[in-house]
Formats: C-alpha cells, sequence, structure tokens
C-alpha cells in the first residue's frame, strides 16, 4: 500500500487510481520522526495508525548500549525490540537470521554497521533491534537494552558535515552526550554489508576459530568420480572424510555416526538428497546438523529446493576447481588439524 504507483481503485478518475496517496503519506511522516502503519481485516476494513511527535527537538528514544558506548534509537522508527536466545539463530548460505512472526528478520552486528571493533560475547542471548523498510526487516544485535528516554534533540554542528549512521546529539541527565542514530542511514549500511557479502557473525560466535580437532565429513554421492573428488579434496585439507553411494545409504551412516557435515548430491538411487536433508533437519538430535548440496543442477528453482529443505548451502560441482566449497566448509565447522 505504500509503495508509490500503487493503487486499490479499479480506475483512474480526477482523485484516485494513479497511486499517489500513501506513499507520499509515509515520506512525510518518516521525515518528521513519526510512522505509519496500517492493519486490516477481512470484510471489516482498515486502520490505519499514524504517531508523529509533539515537536521535533524533543524525541522519544531507546537507550542501548555499543562496545560500552550509550546510544539512543528513535522510538518511531523500531518496529521490535527483541531478547533472542543464541540458539534460535539460524544459518543460510553464510547470512543469519531469526524467524519472528512467520518471517525471517536477517541479523547484523551494531558493530559492524558502525565500523567497530568486534567484542566476543558468551551470553545465551542477544539483544535485537528490529527496522524495516517497505519491503523488508533488519536485525541490529546491540550489547544491551537500557531503557527509554525523552530526549531534547540537538543538531550535530554543521562543520561537521553528514556523520554516516548518526542524525543528531542529545545530552543526558548526568550531563554526558549521547549521539542518536539516523535509522534510514542505518539500513542503507546493511543494504550495503548484504550486497557485498561482508556480514560477520552475530550472537558470540565471531570470525571463525583455528581448533585443533579433527572434524569428520560425510560425503554422499552415488558417482565413484565426485565422491573420490571431493573425498580427496577435503582430505588434503585435514579433515577425516566418510563415504556414502546414495542417500539410504547416507542416511542409516548419519543416524548411526558421528559428524560434523554432510555434503550430498541431489539425483541419488533409493533416496534423494533432498529427501535426505528433509529427514535430517526433521530429526530432533540431527537438526543443527549442517548440510551442503553439490550438484550439477545449477537452476534456481533447484537451489531453492535444496535450501527450502534446510540445506546451508547450494552449491554446483564446478565449486571444486575452486575454494568455493572449502570456503563454504570452513564457514560451517571451522579448519581441521591436518
Amino acid at each position: 500500500l505504500f509503495l508509490p504507483g500503487f493503487s486499490t481503485a479499479s480506475r483512474v478518475t480526477e482523485i484516485s487510481g494513479r497511486g499517489v496517496g500513501l506513499d507520499v503519506v509515509q515520506n512525510m511522516v518518516q521525515e518528521v520522526g513519526g510512522v505509519v502503519r496500517a492493519s486490516s481485516r477481512a470484510g471489516e476494513g482498515a486502520t490505519f495508525f499514524l504517531q508523529l511527535p509533539i515537536t521535533r527537538s524533543v524525541m522519544r528514544t531507546l537507550l542501548v548500549e555499543i562496545n560500552g558506548e550509550p546510544f539512543e534509537v528513535p522510538l518511531p522508527r523500531i518496529e521490535r525490540a527483541l531478547r533472542v536466545r543464541t540458539e534460535e539463530i539460524e544459518l543460510l548460505e553464510n547470512r543469519q537470521y531469526i524467524k519472528y512472526e512467520g518471517t525471517n528478520i536477517g541479523l547484523v552486528s551494531a558493530q559492524q554497521v558502525l565500523d567497530l571493533p568486534e567484542i566476543k560475547s558468551h551470553s545465551a542471548s542477544v539483544s535485537v533491534v528490529v527496522f524495516s523498510d517497505q519491503l523488508t526487516r533488519y536485525g541490529v544485535v546491540v550489547d544491551r537494552f537500557v531503557g527509554e528516554h525523552d530526549l531534547v534533540v540537538r543538531p550535530l554542528n554543521p562543520k561537521l558535515g553528514k556523520v554516516a549512521e548518526i542524525q543528531a546529539v542529545s545530552v543526558m541527565q548526568d550531563g554526558s552526550p549521547v549521539l542518536i542514530f539516523d535509522v534510514d542511514d542505518v539500513v542503507r549500511t546493511i543494504d550495503n554489508l548484504l550486497t557485498g557479502g561482508r556480514l560477520r557473525k552475530v550472537g558470540g560466535h565471531g570470525e571463525v576459530e583455528e581448533t585443533h580437532v579433527r572434524k569428520r565429513i560425510l560425503v554422499v554421492d552415488d558417482s565413484i568420480t565426485v565422491r573420490e573428488v571431493e573425498r580427496k579434496l577435503l582430505e588434503n585439507n585435514g579433515y577425516l572424510v566418510d563415504v556414502a553411494v546414495d542417500g539410504m545409504d547416507g542416511w542409516n551412516a548419519v543416524r548411526t555416526g558421528s559428524y560434523d557435515l554432510i555434503i550430498s548430491d541431489i539425483d541419488m538411487p533409493r533416496m534423494t538428497g533432498i529427501e535426505l536433508v528433509t529427514l535430517i533437519k526433521g530429526d530432533k538430535k540431527l537438526q543443527n546438523l549442517p548440510v551442503v548440496i553439490v550438484s550439477y543442477k545449477d537452476r534456481e528453482e533447484d537451489r531453492l529446493k535444496g535450501l527450502d529443505a534446510g540445506a546451508n548451502y547450494y552449491l554446483t560441482k564446478s565449486s571444486f576447481h575452486d575454494e568455493t566449497m572449502l570456503n563454504a566448509v570452513v564457514d560451517l565447522i571451522g579448519r581441521s588439524e591436518a
């Protein structure tokens, strides 16, 4: 409804049908630091909720802490503020997300958005501030929530120019200055990070650490040539490798053995790779076991089918010839002692 050029009118008249209306309302409300939402019930109608600040000089904000420093987030621009257990954070193609109200919300650390050094945390949960543009929700992970405040907003000194991710400044009750987020800037930065594939992990995972444990991988493929190529590639990089000749053989191996990662083909006799992934992700004891699909099929619908089944990566078999597959393995389970 809020997209420009969109209209529910069945025909164009002098006052309707041109798609100019709610997009203008939303833009104007956001310019003054407010928020507009819509809700509807089938057969009953729609309700539009507009929240505007009494004055632009006073702003209701949420105080958060990032790397030990306070930052304020304009409350009208926050869709949700959540505490999420780290085990609820899921990984798909090197992107972390949480499921909330039936949708996936991608996560990015506030340190990366602000280009600050990452401080590892071993907390069992993370604090997430959810922003949204017209189409997408984003979750920014902060160190902790402190509380809500009414702040007198003061503009930045014009000599500073535009400061990335910062909209204005205020002063706390103890006299200390605090910066106020520019949410539009934050969303643009997250988009750029997603496009460039430069996201770091959140929730205490940090960068992939070197370990001194030999990781065990199961390769499932009905082609002996492919199995041997994958086995040699992985063993040359220090991993212990077992092989299975088809999906059923792989399923039996997974249930009776102990593996850090499964690499599977799709088209196999007795049980396909999609069926194997579905069984693994549907088993309470195995559902957190990472799976990489490596297939000759490179169509988008095949890739989406594999990811929907629960695979963490979907790669084509051309990945043997570069670092793509190894990078995926390292990302999921780290390196193995040679």
